[in-house]
């Protein structure tokens, strides 16, 4: 029910959607001679992709979500490496069977650069499919081909292709690898979506370092307008709120234990 709830959610309140939403909204208003409704409809849906395109709020909040967990020196033995889904085009590899990357694949390349300085290390991949209502391959099932293709031995891989959220993502892996005391192993994810992971991975008990890859900010972009091109300033606004809000969600939800986690 979370997973469904929070995917009808999401739909509605994302920022590109909400806008349309609110100037059709606008244009019936208009169309009965409702001016209120029209203005309000048309003037919030303005403002909205205006400053989500326009202006930095993407980056500013982004940038402390980035910020929050900071790559540790690398310990000299690697047990594992887990790898969360997200970067691979689900629908298109599931037409084509290649492994196209989406702008998350740094996950995936980063997993082969830590498969090779670590060769004894097991690579799991976490990530079934994670849509409502669209068809698609899950990032595990995807994955090998890519990993392969980059020089990692496909018995070292460990495919957890079940799991629609990071929640059971993170549940599901320690169910898969039983990971023991003393192990060590390391959790690759978007830098943004690092907190909500590395809550999620201590809530399951299973102790993970975090390596996050996928920056998107820079830290110096600062309040203004125009610091980015339009379509990279939405994607950030979107996605940093959605993890702000999922990150609400899940602490409301008692699935983590604060709502902005930090390192330990």
């Amino acid at each position: 029910m979370f997973f469904v709830v929070s995917k009808v959610f999401w739909f509605f309140i994302q920022p590109l959607n909400l806008a349309i939403f609110l100037l059709l909204a606008g244009v019936i208003g208009l169309f009965l001679g409702w001016r209120r409704l029209a203005a309000t409809g048309c003037v919030s849906a303005f403002l909205i992709l205006g400053l989500a395109t326009w202006t930095s709020l993407g980056a500013m909040l982004m940038n402390p979500l980035e910020e929050r967990f900071q790559r540790p020196s690398l310990p000299e033995k690697v047990d594992g490496i887990v790898v969360l889904g997200g970067g691979l085009e689900g629908a298109i590899n599931l037409a084509r069977g290649g492994y196209e990357m989406n702008s998350a694949g740094d996950r995936f390349v980063e997993a082969a650069v830590l498969a090779r300085r670590f060769p004894d290390a097991k690579i799991v991949i976490s990530g079934g499919v994670g849509t409502l209502v669209l068809e698609g391959e899950g990032d595990a099932d995807t994955a090998p081909r890519l990993l392969s293709a980059l020089g990692v031995a496909p018995e070292r891989m460990v495919l957890e292709n079940q799991s629609r959220n990071t929640y059971e993502n993170a549940v599901f892996t320690k169910r898969l690898v039983t990971p023991t005391p003393g192990e060590t192993w390391l959790l690759v994810t978007s830098a943004f979506h690092m907190p909500r992971s590395m809550a999620l991975f201590r809530k399951a008990d299973f102790s993970v370092l975090p390596w996050p890859v996928d920056y998107r900010t820079s830290g110096e972009e600062g309040v203004g307008l125009f610091r980015d091109n339009p379509q990279d300033s939405l994607q950030n606004t979107t996605m940093a709120i959605r993890e702000w809000i999922g990150l609400f969600a899940y602490w409301l939800s008692g699935r983590i234990d604060s709502p902005f986690p930090g390192p330990a």
